[in-house]
């Protein structure tokens, strides 16, 4: 049966199982520590992602990609903030994309899998039932957002061309896909020693479609120490966007 097929004959039935696999394997090199544990309101920037999905009716389980020394540590954060639906807690591989199949493998029989990055606190749940509704119609689909500025292609220190800003779209995160789609399109990265910082694009190069819908410019990813100044201030209610 054919990934189209198959999302048809699901439409008749109950709500596909869905996964989240949280993808916080990284070192946090250009914040200069972990910014996964820093406080934002009330709460370490990871719990308050984790608990995005903990909250959301369409999430069954949560997976956490970590590194193997903050097993522990994540593990008593679950436990200190009541995060019921993590199932596992497990470590990442070499880079992002063996990071993510293992996370997507540990969701085992999850017929979809959200897969979102662990430094995305503020995700909304419009943005991740808008997605994974799309996904279920589609297969694969992310949220995104319009850039606002515009884009220079360059080579060195000179530009080379201007692509159309209203072609160009800032791709957030959850990703959500079909579980055997991403499944199988990560362990051909793997096979041919391939690494993606989007996992749309493993999926684009084997050849399928991603459907985008609609982000949120607060759906930040808090990489540097201005992100996390402008999250405090989101969070706080102090910035608008």
């Amino acid at each position: 049966m054919g990934i189209l097929s198959f999302l048809k004959k699901r439409k008749k039935h109950k709500r596909p199982t869905c996964a989240a696999v949280i993808a916080a394997a990284g070192s946090s090199t250009r914040m200069g520590q972990d910014k996964l544990l820093m406080f934002l309101d009330d709460a370490p920037v990871i719990v308050h992602t984790m608990l995005a999905f903990e909250q959301c009716d369409l999430v069954d389980k949560i997976i956490l990609v970590t590194r193997s020394d903050m097993i522990v540590d994540m593990n008593s954060l679950c436990r200190d903030y009541g995060l019921s639906k993590v199932t596992d807690i497990i470590s990442g591989g070499e880079n992002r994309s063996q990071s993510v199949l293992k996370g997507v493998i540990a969701a085992g029989d999850a017929e979809y899998v959200m897969i979102h990055d662990g430094a995305r606190p503020l995700v909304s749940e419009e943005v991740i039932a808008d997605t994974f509704n799309a996904a279920v119609e589609f297969g694969a689909a992310a949220p995104g957002v319009r850039v606002k500025d515009t884009i220079k292609i360059v080579k060195g220190d000179l530009v080379t061309s201007t692509p159309d800003r209203d072609s160009l779209v800032a791709v957030q995160t959850p990703q959500v896909f079909y579980t055997g789609l991403i499944k199988g399109a990560l362990s051909r990265a793997l096979e041919n020693n391939e690494s993606f910082s989007d996992d749309c694009a493993a999926v684009e190069a084997i050849g399928m479609s991603v459907h985008i819908t609609k982000g949120d410019y607060r759906n930040i990813k808090i990489t540097t120490q201005e992100d996390y100044i402008t999250a405090c201030a989101l969070i706080s209610g102090e910035v608008l966007v």
